[in-house]
């Protein structure tokens, strides 16, 4: 999938930061996506809105992670591109909007939060504001020795034209699908055996599992040398996990699925929004070398990331 999304952006011009935010970012998301429409169909809230949330959580540590194995410079000041810049802030920005909604009145309109279609607007616009600055940038990142400008290879193009493209890439994403299937039916039926929430279930385990494709994209597109295009996935498909809250809300149908969660499910979406801060910090900052070879924001992500998973383990 990494390897058609290079060509496809490379073949259209969109450049690796919208390709890998949008086609690449929703494609590895498609099998978290059923998940949490699976486990909302079944009326389990807290399982749907952790392994959405949870997922985002873990995506960022994997940049980290991708950080660790490029050594020539700090993968976030290499991979400088304002659309990343905005997808980040976008993403801020829809992970606030659920959390104003559990925390206020509970209304629903035929079992569904007036928040989600906001959701919906808020994400095409976003999209829509990072194309505008990728064609009329207004602000650029300082030229570096270490940064990877995002310029179109220059390759004969030679394989499948357009059609056999999408033919590969719908095969591909049939195959996530399923395992998302497959991934909520084994994390429901390992939250009644085990007695664990389905929060942590869902946060640590089903989250993991459907998370995997970002992980197997991102170390594959930085070893292509694709480094927007690795950033631009995490932080593209972050995005688009939000939608995940979307597709649960209109599935679960005992009323809005932001007032059928709790605590657990509240600190989550805080410590997305935590990670994708620091994130965001660390792509303005753009750290040339830090820690062992990595930035500052990379040491943050894994120990916000670890201090998550202590407090959702030890239920502090």
């Amino acid at each position: 999938m990494t390897n058609l999304a290079d060509v496809i952006a490379d073949r259209t011009g969109l450049g690796e930061a919208l390709i890998g935010g949008v086609l690449l970012g929703i494609a590895t998301s498609l099998s978290g996506t059923v998940t949490s429409i699976t486990a909302a169909l079944d009326g389990q809230a807290s399982l749907a809105v952790s392994n959405a949330v949870g997922g985002i959580a873990v995506q960022t540590v994997f940049l980290a992670l991708a950080d660790l194995t490029y050594r020539r410079a700090n993968l976030e000041h290499a991979a400088a591109s304002v659309t990343n810049l905005v997808q980040a802030a976008l993403l801020i920005l829809m992970l606030s909007l659920p959390l104003l909604a559990a925390v206020t009145s509970a209304v629903a309109v035929l079992g569904v939060h007036p928040i989600t279609p906001v959701l919906v607007a808020v994400y095409i616009g976003g999209l829509k504001l990072a194309d505008s600055v990728r064609e009329h940038p207004m602000w650029v990142p300082r030229q570096t020795r270490e940064l990877r400008t995002d310029t179109p290879e220059d390759r004969s193009f030679e394989g499948p034209g357009a059609p056999g493209l999408v033919v590969r890439f719908t095969l591909l994403l049939a195959l996530l699908a399923f395992a998302g299937w497959l991934v909520a039916r084994s994390g429901l039926a390992i939250a009644g055996a085990t007695g664990l929430s389905q929060s942590f279930v869902g946060a640590l385990m089903t989250a993991v599992a459907t998370s995997l494709p970002e992980l197997v994209t991102t170390l594959a597109a930085v070893r292509r040398g694709a480094l927007t295009l690795a950033v631009g996935g995490i932080i593209g498909g972050n995005t688009f996990d939000v939608l995940f809250l979307v597709a649960s809300d209109v599935s679960y149908r005992p009323g809005s699925v932001f007032h059928a969660i709790g605590q657990a499910e509240l600190f989550l979406i805080a410590w997305a929004i935590a990670m994708t801060a620091t994130l965001l910090m660390g792509l303005l900052q753009r750290q040339r070398q830090g820690v062992g070879g990595i930035g500052f924001e990379s040491v943050a992500l894994l120990a916000l990331y670890l201090a998550g998973i202590g407090v959702q383990a030890w239920g502090i």
